[in-house]
């Protein structure tokens, strides 16, 4: 930034301490360092916010070329899965697709069970969603009963002297 050096200082400091005088210089130094300091964390946050600019913009460029790429896969999974079910559909038992597909449009009826067929065969292959339990965390957070006996973990709070009074032999009386 500037081009101070060792020489360029002392020259300043000893001018400082001609024009201020030694009981002010203390505390016009401190003044210049507290500005200096407050300088230099303006350029730092201006510095931070420009790269953080740059690296949205190349966050945005990534995002749209992951997007454009999910979109070519999407459409090349497309393209796939047709021509599987075009060959499934030629596959059936009555003779080509284009025959099949025919008597399909001829009957009317036969879109139909083509559809049902279908989503009986997608709904087969993938499980229906089913919503997690209430008590599923609680049930994955249980202590083990053996480490609960192991570390003589109580289950029942007891003060001191019901413990006492529990764990006394029968024959024992107490002073009253």
């Amino acid at each position: 930034m500037f081009d101070l050096g060792i020489s360029k200082l002392v020259l300043i400091g000893v001018v400082a301490l001609i024009v201020i005088g030694p009981e002010k210089l203390p505390r016009v130094a401190r003044t210049v360092g507290a500005l200096l300091g407050k300088a230099q964390r303006y350029v730092n946050d201006v510095k931070a916010e420009v790269n953080r600019s740059m690296d949205l913009d190349e966050l945005r460029k990534v995002k749209a070329s992951v997007e454009q790429a999910a979109r070519e896969v999407e459409t090349s999974v497309r393209t796939h899965a047709n021509d599987f079910q075009q060959q499934f559909d030629g596959l059936d038992g009555s003779g080509t697709g284009d025959a099949s597909a025919a008597t399909a449009g001829r009957d009317g009826t036969g879109d139909g069970l083509e559809d049902a067929s279908k989503r009986e065969f997608v709904t087969n292959v993938v499980p229906a969603y089913q919503p997690p339990r209430k008590n599923w965390r609680k049930r994955r957070s249980a202590v083990p009963h053996w480490y609960k006996t192991r570390h003589q973990v109580r289950s029942h709070v007891q003060s001191g002297a019901a413990r006492v009074a529990r764990h006394r032999p029968a024959g024992i009386k107490l002073p009253r």
